[in-house]
């Protein structure tokens, strides 16, 4: 037996006070922010696996920023400096992932932007440095790599992904 409902906007159901888009509308939504975004996560096993991920990471934040931690392998490019220095630091033929301090910045979205105006096939990778560093994963530091423990709330305490 299946069960339907019919979803209706109401006035008194703050979630419900604007109706949930179509399922086609909502595709259509879901795909292209897929086409934007990476998942720290995916970033980070696709750079561990074997072999070339196909991107390459660069982390837009400050010299001083990059000094206190960064993803390892990452290209550091400022933002201000995309427009002058891309063409010397990045391949053109090759997609980019950006990355800033974390999700209440939007350093990545604006490096992002600035290379898609260069014609750079480009992602943002969400949480930026900060869920980088609470799922755990190494970082590079000006004294060298660390790696602290994975915070539970972001990443599985045993286990090799979370599933999603």
């Amino acid at each position: 037996m299946v069960m339907t409902s019919h979803i209706t906007a109401t006035a008194d159901n703050p979630v419900l006070r604007v109706a949930p888009a179509s399922p086609a509308a909502a595709a259509a939504y879901f795909g292209a922010s897929l086409a934007f975004h990476a998942d720290v996560s995916d970033v980070a096993a696709a750079l561990a696996a074997d072999g070339d991920p196909g991107f390459v990471v660069l982390d837009s934040r400050s010299t001083a920023s990059w000094d206190q931690g960064h993803v390892p392998g990452a290209v550091h490019l400022p933002t201000a400096l995309i427009p002058e220095q891309a063409a010397a630091l990045l391949d053109p033929a090759v997609p980019v992932i950006t990355y800033c301090w974390g999700p209440g910045c939007d350093g990545a979205t604006r490096a992002a932007l600035a290379l898609a105006q260069l014609g750079y096939q480009v992602k943002e990778m969400l949480g930026g440095f900060e869920y980088w560093v609470r799922e755990g994963f190494a970082f590079g530091t000006w004294e060298g790599v660390e790696r602290r423990a994975a915070d539970p709330l972001t990443a599985p305490a045993d286990a090799a992904d979370c599933g999603c």
